[in-house]
């Protein structure tokens, strides 16, 4: 099969495509063939500076396709059936191979490009918001990096759960522009405006209950600045690249709370792999929207990181075999 890979970490143009031999069907997972690769921050980061599990190596964390094999075991899946899937790495290929319980159905008809994007961005959005942010209908939501996949999931699900005023950070005023048909109240362009001032204005010094860090880095100062008393910060990934240290002492006087939030370290409990679920069938059912900012050939891999690297995009960018 046809895939993109990498034989040493570093810049895009370390990705190359290349032949390799077919994946193997495990007896509790599934092949799919591939039709859409949703590229993650995580992606992008690993391909940077993280661990070569294979050589070479197949990056990538979602893509969506059709059911070609379906192991020994596994009895809920069928080959023909549609699914999104998830797995630590391997979906920047043409074919892939993944654990039956890290895939679900897509509804018929459903956008294939847009359901590869939902498994990551969607589950990390909902559960920095509610199972750890502990977000209440009428509080105000802070989104840091709100054009990413994770922020633009994020604003729509306040919005829906009844947030009172809901924020997002971005780096220009035509990025957070796109956001507000989808319930962003006011855009804060952390290249002109200082984020934790403009927060505190916005909300009569009050800060925000509940906020969404995808950044990391000096920014989670800033999160943590800009709390409400009894604020949460859901602090998700680094996609900074920026080494994560912050004064915390502040939090305590303020009974205010951080919580790291890692979709993986729960893929595997009927919770997550069930709400999953119901969030794409909600994007189905055009309940939520996900964005497409731009679609590349997955011969283009090395092209598709570097345009997420410029912080262009608004939504995810996908790749297709």
């Amino acid at each position: 099969m046809k895939a993109a890979v990498y034989y040493e970490t570093g810049g895009p143009e370390v990705l190359k495509y290349e032949e390799i031999p077919d994946p193997q069907c495990h007896p509790k997972g599934v092949i799919i063939k591939v039709e859409a690769i949703a590229i993650e921050g995580g992606d992008v980061l690993s391909r940077f500076g993280g661990r070569l599990m294979t050589t070479p190596h197949v990056v990538g964390y979602q893509a969506s396709g059709e059911i070609i094999e379906v192991g020994s075991e596994v009895t809920h899946l069928k080959v023909g059936q549609k699914v999104a899937t998830l797995n630590s790495w391997g979906s920047h290929a043409a074919l892939r191979a993944v654990p039956a319980r890290n895939c679900w159905v897509v509804p018929d008809g459903y956008d294939m490009q847009k359901a590869a994007a939902i498994p990551v961005t969607f589950g990390t959005a909902h559960d920095c918001l509610f199972e750890f942010g502990r977000m209440k209908a009428g509080e105000t939501v802070l989104i840091q990096a709100g054009a990413s996949g994770v922020g633009v999931a994020a604003i729509q699900l306040a919005k829906r759960a009844g947030a009172g005023l809901i924020l997002a950070t971005a780096s220009s005023d035509e990025r957070l522009e796109r956001l507000k048909p989808l319930g962003l109240d006011h855009g804060i362009n952390y290249a002109r405006e200082d984020v934790v001032k403009e927060v505190m204005r916005l909300t009569d010094n009050k800060g925000a209950d509940v906020i969404v860090d995808s950044v990391g880095g000096p920014t989670l100062q800033g999160s943590i600045n800009a709390l409400a008393y009894r604020g949460r910060v859901s602090m998700v990934g680094a996609a900074g690249r920026e080494p994560m240290v912050a004064d915390v002492g502040s939090m305590m006087g303020g009974n205010r709370t951080l919580s790291g939030v890692f979709l993986g370290a729960e893929i595997g409990t009927d919770r997550v792999h069930d709400n999953i679920q119901r969030l794409i069938e909600d994007a189905a059912k055009g309940e939520l929207e996900v964005l497409i900012d731009k679609v590349f050939p997955l011969s283009d891999a090395a092209g598709a990181h570097a345009y997420i690297e410029s912080r262009a995009a608004v939504g995810r960018v996908v790749m297709v075999p």
